[in-house]
């Protein structure tokens, strides 16, 4: 088993009311233990559309998902195209009621048991895999030797599903290659310079170890995977390989084993033992939640401030009324003082501050949208800097400001 296609079924997904996380859940899981995704459909809960699909599905995978379109009613069309596609009748499987009684006693829904007795109706030649966090259980059917998991689409629902019973299930009966990745975080070097710079080192790379170019705001990470029968074998590659690496544009990368900033400030920050505040304003939280999404982060992360009002800042942050009137709420001055005051607030070793103008409309104090200040102080020593960036999205705008000046805070740290 080598391909995967994966089937969104939805029109919550067309609409874009609803944002695909199965998929990129699915696929990363698949990806981990040796099975390729070759497609990715999005398509309407509609018998015609769903069966058309499986049928171009299976023409270019071995294994087929499907997520979403699975409800307790009898107007069900999802069910009834698998039913149709495999040639097969709907009856109620005793098992999957008996289950799904359980998970209503549990939760004190008996009284709407009836109403959902639809979910225990399934193709009497799928194999059930019980959903231990919902109501609609996954039915594996087979096709030509190959093989189909219907899911429903609830990411809670999904995640357990893959994770605990389908991924095990595949381990279990397929003779599967191993999977090892290793990311290489790389700052400061355009992404076409980047891919010059290293052209010799890629071109040389073993047949089964492949490059790719991930951009993610000014870092771009770089995705060796290694694929083979050996595990031990595969992780001896990579490390032999980002060796041969480091001699070429070693000065610019931040990090070889984790992948995101976070995890990678995380470790900088134990390693060193400080501590960290953050003060913010146009990100409105990001910084903080980027921070803490790591775990173990209490051990350095004591705590933030959202002082979104400028007077909030004076007050809290102890920033000068005089600074303000002088240079304006969005100025280096203003955010240097934040910094400043989020330090003395929190006691920590490291402070970071954001004042800016996220959008879409321009700043009380007439600054353009797109424009932010931000200072890192570590201890005594003080950074600032600004970017404009007017053509991102408010929430673009905040999660690219976070995500750059994590990576500045991981850069400083390194060469502290």
């Amino acid at each position: 088993m080598e391909n995967a296609v994966l089937i969104t079924i939805g029109d919550e997904i067309l609409s874009g009311n609803t944002i695909d996380t199965n998929s990129n859940f699915i696929a990363t899981e698949l990806k981990n233990i040796g099975i390729k995704v070759s497609q990715i459909y999005t398509i309407s809960d509609e018998i015609e559309t769903i069966k058309e699909t499986l049928h171009a599905a299976f023409e270019i995978g071995d294994l087929v998902i499907t997520t979403g379109g699975l409800g307790p009613t009898r107007d069900d069309k999802t069910k009834k195209a698998l039913a149709e596609f495999f040639n097969d009748e709907i009856a109620l499987d005793e098992v999957t009621f008996e289950h799904l009684k359980n998970y209503m006693e549990k939760r004190g829904r008996a009284d709407i048991l009836e109403r959902n007795k639809e979910q225990a109706f399934v193709p009497t030649k799928s194999t059930v895999f019980q959903n231990q966090y919902g109501t609609a259980p996954c039915m594996m059917m087979k096709y030509n030797n190959k093989l189909s998991f219907s899911l429903p689409g609830v990411p809670y629902e999904v995640k357990p599903l893959i994770k605990d019973q389908i991924v095990p299930y595949l381990k279990d009966t397929f003779s599967l290659h191993y999977i090892s990745t290793r990311i290489v975080s790389v700052v400061e070097i355009p992404e076409s310079i980047l891919a010059d710079k290293i052209e010799d080192w890629e071109l040389a790379l073993p047949e089964n170890l492949a490059l790719s170019y991930l951009p993610v705001g000014t870092r771009v990470k770089l995705r060796l995977t290694a694929s083979g029968d050996n595990e031990v074998i595969l992780k001896q590659q990579l490390e032999e390989e980002i060796q041969k690496l480091l001699p070429i544009i070693g000065e610019k990368i931040i990090a070889t084993t984790e992948d995101k900033i976070e995890k990678i400030l995380g470790e900088l920050l134990n390693e060193k033992r400080l501590t960290l505040s953050t003060a913010e304003s146009c990100t409105g939280g990001e910084l903080a939640r980027m921070i803490t999404s790591n775990s173990g982060s209490s051990k350095y992360f004591i705590g933030g401030i959202v002082p979104y009002a400028t007077e909030k800042k004076v007050e809290i942050l102890k920033v000068s009324q005089e600074t303000v009137d002088e240079f304006t709420v969005v100025s280096e001055q203003v955010s240097r003082e934040m910094a400043k005051g989020c330090q003395r607030l929190f006691g920590t070793d490291i402070a970071i501050s954001t004042t800016g103008v996220a959008g879409p409309g321009k700043g009380e104090d007439g600054k353009e949208v797109g424009t932010v200040f931000y200072t890192i102080r570590i201890k005594n020593r003080e950074e600032s800097f600004k970017l404009y960036m007017p053509h991102l999205e408010r929430l673009d705008f905040m999660n690219f400001v976070s995500q750059k000046i994590i990576q500045d805070l991981v850069g400083l740290l390194i060469n502290d």
